[in-house]
Formats: C-alpha cells, sequence, structure tokens
C-alpha cells in the first residue's frame, strides 16, 4: 500500500507531465481529448479517461492539481482511516469517465465539441472529502477554509463558467463529478451517512 499522500502526488505527476507533453505536441493533444464525434467505435472510449490528463493550458493544470494537492491528502487520510486507501484512485480514475459521459452523449454529432481537463476528478475528491468532514479546515495556501465552503467555491465557479463556455474546459465535469463522488463515498461508507447530516447541521468556523 502507497504512503498516506503518494496516490495524490502519483497523480499529480502523472498529469502534469502528460499535459506539459501535450502542450507541444498537437497529434497527442487531438488523441487524448475527448472528442465524441470521434468516437464511433469502442477503440476510441479511452478519450472518457486520457481527457481528464490533459489540459487546456497552464492556469488550468495549475487550477486542478492545486486544488488536488490541498484537498487529496486529507482524503485519502479519510480513505485510510476505513481501511479503503486503495479506492481512492479507483473513485478519482472513476470520476473522470464518469463525469465525461454526459457531455459524451450530448455531443455525439457535434464535431466541433473537445473537452479537457481532470474536473470530473478532481471534483468527486473534494466532496468525498466533505462527506467525511464537512466542516474540517484545510489550508489553501495559508488561508484557512472549511471543505464545504471550498466545495461550494469551486464547483459554483466552475459551473458559472461552463454556463459562460468559449473554451474547451469541460466546467459541467465538475457538476457531474461531485454528484458521483458523493454516491460513491456514501457507498462504500454508508455508516457515515447518518454523521454527515448530523455535521452539517453543526456549522463550525
Amino acid at each position: 500500500m502507497m504512503a498516506i499522500s503518494q496516490y495524490s502526488i502519483f497523480i499529480i505527476v502523472i498529469t502534469v507531465i502528460i499535459s506539459l507533453v501535450a502542450f507541444n505536441n498537437i497529434g497527442l493533444m487531438d488523441k487524448l481529448i475527448l472528442w465524441p464525434a470521434r468516437m464511433d467505435s469502442p477503440n476510441q472510449y479511452y478519450r472518457l479517461l486520457t481527457s481528464g490528463f490533459i489540459h487546456a493550458d497552464y492556469s488550468h493544470l495549475f487550477f486542478n492539481m492545486f486544488s488536488l494537492y490541498f484537498v487529496g491528502r486529507s482524503v485519502e487520510f479519510f480513505y485510510a482511516g476505513i481501511d479503503k486507501h486503495s479506492l481512492y484512485i479507483v473513485l478519482y480514475l472513476t470520476a473522470i469517465i464518469v463525469a465525461s459521459l454526459p457531455s459524451f452523449t450530448k455531443n455525439r454529432h457535434n464535431h466541433y465539441y473537445r473537452s479537457l481537463g481532470a474536473s470530473g476528478g478532481v471534483s468527486a475528491i473534494l466532496v468525498s472529502g466533505v462527506y467525511f468532514q464537512p466542516w474540517s479546515q484545510i489550508y489553501v495556501l495559508v488561508i484557512p477554509m472549511p471543505y464545504i465552503v471550498f466545495a461550494i467555491l469551486f464547483i459554483g465557479t466552475s459551473y458559472y463558467l461552463s454556463r459562460k463556455g468559449g473554451s474547451y474546459i469541460n466546467h459541467e465535469a465538475h457538476l457531474w463529478g461531485a454528484i458521483y463522488g458523493l454516491i460513491f463515498t456514501f457507498l462504500i461508507d454508508p455508516s457515515h451517512g447518518q454523521l454527515f447530516i448530523q455535521q452539517l447541521m453543526q456549522p463550525r468556523f
């Protein structure tokens, strides 16, 4: 078993490497990006996952990996606490796929639509942390912030940008990743559900 936080670091390192290479390799970018109109056979469905390892630009890459770094380590600790540490990476990878499915379905015949980014996976990890300890403090740089507040800001900003449009960034995946993350975490630890509701009703800042 990897030590706590190593899954997050591993994901970040791999994502950064692939994204940086793709920035300078248009052919690789085209092969990995979510491009529903080109996914007319099973051998193209890999794009549902690989699109989560490339990004539109440096700021997009930084935003997602910055968020994963500050949240992921704590969430890994929660998973290790219920003896399900390896499911952390399962959640991240499956969330990328699940969060991409709505965009894939809606744009099967839109040749111009393409999207990319780790949005779904990051949102799922973030909301998983909210399920365990919604009012627990995380430090974003040096600013203390409850998980649930950071989650609302992260998802709300992404939703606004998804409505605005104008880029390949799949902001909609943030919302679907968040929903999937909550369902996934509840299913692996349903006994915590009642405590989660109780915690929500007792805010701590």
